[in-house]
């Protein structure tokens, strides 16, 4: 066996969800390319995302204290991509997707992604650091009966993006593995 070499302290961390996150800035769905997103509780459920400083959707998430995560999924690799790349001070993404809204009726949802989570603010974080995370609240989910099975979504039917960060590649899904909690009973230790 070869000897581990130390890589750097970065954000190793494999895959990372693709998500396009939502807010109302000045009254208008904006929409923004995020990778820096996790579950972070299960009761409640709550969400992260982490948002350089300078952009324009930490202001609407401000104004409304909401926002939205939606799941793309890989067949939406481009125009979720785009989003990340033009900013919504000098391009307005509104009319790239079909908006709707939920019971917070200020973080806008985008029709055509397989899944998406309507959150609240409960907290703004700063570190010091070029982020600022905003820690939500799921006040509710929406999808289409296509992407559920047995009423819950089926990650091979939503087919999200992954993104590898510090070479920049976006994946589809492999395939599956195992159930968990299950798999690993039949594990035997040498």
């Amino acid at each position: 066996m070869t000897e581990k070499i130390p890589i750097g302290a970065k954000t190793f961390l494999y895959p990372m969800p693709t998500v396009l996150v939502g807010a109302d800035v000045e009254g208008e769905p904006n929409y923004l390319t995020v990778a820096y997103c996790g579950i972070i509780h299960a009761v409640p459920p709550m969400i992260s995302i982490a948002l350089g400083k300078p952009h324009y959707t930490n202001i609407g998430i401000k104004q409304n204290m909401s926002f939205s995560v939606n799941i793309p999924s890989a067949e939406m690799v481009e125009v979720t991509d785009y989003c990340g790349i033009v900013s919504g001070r000098r391009i307005d993404k509104n009319g790239l997707f079909t908006s709707f809204y939920g019971k917070t009726k200020t973080a806008p949802m985008i029709e055509e992604c397989p899944l998406n989570l309507e959150c609240t603010v409960r907290q703004i974080l700063d570190f010091g650091g070029t982020n600022e995370i905003f820690i939500g609240e799921i006040v509710e989910a929406y999808s289409r009966d296509e992407y559920l099975t047995n009423n819950l979504p089926d990650i091979e039917k939503i087919n999200p993006i992954c993104f590898s960060m510090h070479d920049n590649r976006y994946f589809s899904l492999g395939s599956y593995i195992g159930k968990a909690w299950q798999i690993g009973r039949n594990y035997k230790k040498p």
